[in-house]
């Protein structure tokens, strides 16, 4: 399509789409590269969006196995189906079994979970004629060998797409594999459980400060290449506070060295992995959160979400993907330039040194994640695309 043609915007909740009355449930399977409990990203926002989904669609997930057996189970009432894993090829699965699960499914509608090779391979041999859903995570940014491999496959499943979910506008706009689909993009945010971190007793609140003190920085992630935890670490020789930083990875012994070569051993907090429900504690004691993300690798940014549920306002970086769509410059936060020690250093003790601002920006920050970042919400604008999607090939598409 030509560049003036006008994308979807976000998609409404379907309490805003006539629905089609049915007498059956829609039937929706989604093929993703693996399913919890194995953890990531995507796998969350999968168990995520299909608990939210079972009760109004008859759901089942195909994913790759982690070995070589096969599984089939229910977990929260959706059928889990693990096909075996034959190959793996640049942290790739390749399970020639999905395509004869794909061809047996006899569903309304196939949802895949991008990038995903297997899925696609999958998919285009099973010979699957109803419409096909994506939801366009992130491209392929370091495995660009790979990535130019699998680029036409890629290509001629797009084409045959009913829509594509886009996770943010921003991602939408500079994705080079969607700038040929704008016409079919539909953007859907990730949304989370946000109730978890809305509360937190303070108790709880105050045995992380009575720990760490006061004037804290948190910022939570893997510590790999595009979270940008050097230029956060550099920032602190600048700045008069104590940073917590949850989680671990292959890069903590640099960073751990880059600390002390800093002198920074106690300002810098390497806390470690930290489980789900015990980390809400730390959002409500930190002043602000910071996502230093480097690389368009960072899609998103879930986070930011759960900071800004908590009501902590959020440092960012204007990465062109979606991370400054989440947290607004300004409104919930302040976004300043990727890999900038010294305007991450002057973001924070703007933040540091102005309570005012920061509970403005915490109270506006609390307000968009559940405005836009519920798992409800997501949900609903999923809903909204499949009943849509449903009611034009069926040719009884409403305006």
């Amino acid at each position: 399509m030509n560049s003036t043609t006008k994308p979807p915007d976000l998609v409404p909740t379907s309490t805003c789409v006539p629905l089609r009355a049915r007498a059956a449930k829609l039937s929706v399977l989604h093929l993703g590269k693996y399913y919890p409990p194995h953890m990531g990203g995507i796998e969350t926002h999968l168990q995520n969006l299909c608990v939210g989904l079972r009760h109004s669609v008859e759901l089942q997930v195909f994913v790759a196995s982690e070995n070589h057996t096969s599984a089939d189970q229910k977990l929260d009432g959706i059928s889990i189906s693990r096909v075996p894993t034959r190959l793996t090829l640049a942290g790739t699965p390749l399970c020639p079994g999905m395509i004869n699960k794909i061809r047996k499914s006899n569903v309304d509608i196939l949802h895949i979970h991008l990038p995903n090779p297997n899925a696609v391979l999958a998919y285009l041999a099973s010979g699957f004629r109803g419409p096909v859903v994506y939801t366009y995570h992130s491209d392929t940014v370091r495995q660009k060998f790979l990535g130019a491999a699998f680029e036409p496959f890629l290509h001629a499943a797009l084409r045959r797409s009913a829509a594509i979910i886009a996770t943010s506008p921003d991602y939408r706009r500079t994705s080079r594999v969607l700038a040929r689909y704008l016409d079919r993009c539909h953007v859907i945010p990730y949304g989370i459980s946000l109730d978890q971190f809305e509360n937190c007793e303070r108790s709880r609140v105050n045995k992380v400060r009575s720990q760490h003190g006061e004037r804290l920085i948190l910022s939570v992630g893997r510590l790999v290449y595009y979270k940008g935890f050097e230029y956060l670490i550099r920032a602190m020789t600048q700045v008069r506070g104590r940073l917590l930083i949850i989680g671990d990875g292959p890069l903590r012994p640099s960073l751990e060295r880059l600390t002390s070569e800093l002198s920074l051993g106690d300002k810098v907090v390497f806390v470690g992995e930290v489980q789900n429900e015990e980390i809400v504690p730390y959002y409500h004691a930190a002043d602000l959160f910071v996502l230093g993300s480097v690389a368009r690798s960072e899609a998103f940014g879930i986070v930011q979400i759960e900071a800004m549920a908590s009501g902590t306002p959020v440092v960012n970086t204007a990465l062109d993907s979606g991370v400054p769509f989440v947290s607004l410059d300004g409104q919930t936060g302040i976004t300043v330039p990727p890999a900038d020690a010294n305007s991450l250093a002057g973001a924070i003790n703007l933040l540091l040194d102005n309570s005012e601002l920061r509970q403005a920006l915490g109270n506006r920050a609390r307000k968009r994640a559940r405005d836009e970042f519920g798992v409800e919400t997501m949900t609903s604008r999923t809903l909204a695309l499949y009943e849509r999607i449903s009611n034009r090939d069926q040719g009884t598409l409403t305006s």
